[in-house]
C-alpha cells in the first residue's frame, strides 16, 4: 500500500487511485501524490474536490480552518472546528469517562480529525491509532489536532494488518450508522479487540435522515452490545459531574442516537473528563461574547441541543469549562 506523509493508504474499494498515487511516488512525485490523496472522499459526500492547484497549497496551510477551507470541507469542516463543545462529543466523553481504555492499546475507527485520540494523548495515553476512509480527515489529525497517533485510511469492513495487540480498546463515534455493511463492521471491531478486549460505540443513529440508522435493538444485536446508553444521557451526565445511567437497549428505541460497549466493560477513568485539560481559550463560537453559530445548518442541528451554552459568555459562568464556554484547542486550530 502506498505511504504518504507517514499515512498509508490502503482504502478499499479505490484500487485505481492507489495504483496512481503508488507510481506517483515512485516517480518521486510526493506532492503529486498527497493532492490526489488529498481529493478523495467519502461515499455520502455529495460535492466535487477543489482544483488539484487549491489542494496542492493544503501542505503550507497554518492552521486547521485554513487547511479544511482549502480542502472545500464545508459542513463537515464546521463540524470539526467546534466539535470540542458540540451535545455528541460531551457524550463521547462521557462514554470514555465510564469505560476508560487504560493501558490498553485503542483503536479508534472513523477517527475524523482525531479529536478523541487527542484527548487520550492529554491524558497521558500513548498506544493511538486511527482508521479512516478519508485520508484528508487523518492528514489534518496527524497536522494539527493529534500528531502523537499513528493514522491509516481503511475500511472497517476491509482492514489491513493493524498491528494491534490484543486485547484492545476499538472505538467508534458518530460514525457506525454511516457504515452500510454494520455487521460486517461489528465483526471487525469484535475481531480488531480481541479475546477479553472492548468495543465501545458512541453516538449510533436510530432515526436519522444521513445515514444509514437502524434500530438500538439491532445495533445491540449486531455488536453482541453488554451495555447500552441514551446519547442524551450520556451528555447530561458529562455536564452533570455524575455517571451516566446504563439502559435496557429495549427501552431504547425513541433515543435519537445510543451507545453501546461490548465485552469488558473496564473501570471508570481516573481523571475528569468533563473538565477539559487546558490551557483553555474562549470558545470560538462567541463573537464579541455572543454566541454565534456557524452556519445555518449547525444552528439547527446542534442549537437545540446545546443549551448549556449560554447566549453570551459575559460574565463567565463558575462552570465555564464544564459547560465549553471554555475549550481546550490545538495550538494551530
Amino acid at each position: 500500500m502506498p505511504v504518504v506523509d507517514g499515512i498509508p493508504y490502503a482504502r478499499a474499494g479505490r484500487d485505481e487511485l492507489r495504483v496512481r498515487v503508488a507510481a506517483l511516488l515512485d516517480a518521486g512525485d510526493v506532492d503529486g501524490a498527497r493532492t490526489a490523496l488529498l481529493a478523495d472522499a467519502d461515499d455520502w459526500w455529495d460535492a466535487a474536490p477543489p482544483p488539484d492547484e487549491q489542494l496542492a497549497r493544503v501542505a503550507d496551510a497554518a492552521t486547521l480552518r485554513e487547511a479544511m477551507d482549502l480542502l472545500g470541507m464545508g459542513r463537515v469542516g464546521d463540524y470539526f472546528a467546534h466539535r470540542w463543545s458540540d451535545p455528541t462529543y460531551l457524550a463521547g466523553l462521557a462514554l470514555l469517562q465510564q469505560h476508560w481504555p487504560a493501558e490498553r492499546p485503542v483503536v479508534e475507527v472513523a477517527c475524523g480529525a482525531g479529536h478523541f485520540l487527542r484527548e487520550l494523548a492529554q491524558r497521558g495515553l500513548h498506544d493511538l491509532l486511527g482508521v479512516d476512509v478519508v485520508w484528508a480527515k487523518l492528514w489534518l489529525a496527524q497536522r494539527f489536532v493529534c500528531p502523537g497517533a499513528r493514522y491509516v485510511c481503511a475500511d472497517v469492513t476491509a482492514l489491513p494488518d493493524l498491528g494491534v495487540t490484543a486485547p484492545a480498546y476499538v472505538l467508534c463515534h458518530d460514525a457506525l450508522y454511516f457504515v452500510r455493511d454494520k455487521a460486517a463492521a461489528a465483526r471487525s471491531m469484535r475481531a480488531l479487540a480481541g479475546e477479553g478486549g472492548t468495543v465501545v460505540v458512541g453516538h449510533a443513529h436510530v432515526a436519522d435522515p444521513h445515514g444509514d440508522p437502524v434500530p438500538a435493538a439491532e445495533y445491540a444485536r449486531l455488536l453482541q452490545a453488554d451495555l447500552a446508553y441514551d446519547d442524551d444521557e450520556l451528555t447530561r451526565a458529562l455536564l452533570g459531574g455524575r455517571s451516566p445511567r446504563a439502559a435496557p437497549v429495549t427501552s431504547l428505541e425513541a433515543s435519537e442516537a445510543v451507545a453501546l460497549v461490548t465485552g469488558d466493560p473496564l473501570a471508570p477513568a481516573p481523571h475528569d473528563l468533563g473538565q477539559p485539560v487546558g490551557p483553555l481559550r474562549l470558545n470560538p463560537l462567541y463573537a464579541q461574547g455572543a454566541l454565534v453559530w456557524p452556519s445555518e445548518r449547525y444552528a439547527q442541528e446542534y442549537g437545540p441541543r446545546s443549551d448549556y451554552l449560554p447566549v453570551r459568555a459575559e460574565p463567565l459562568p463558575p462552570d465555564a469549562a464544564r459547560r465549553r464556554v471554555l475549550v481546550d484547542l490545538p495550538e494551530r486550530w
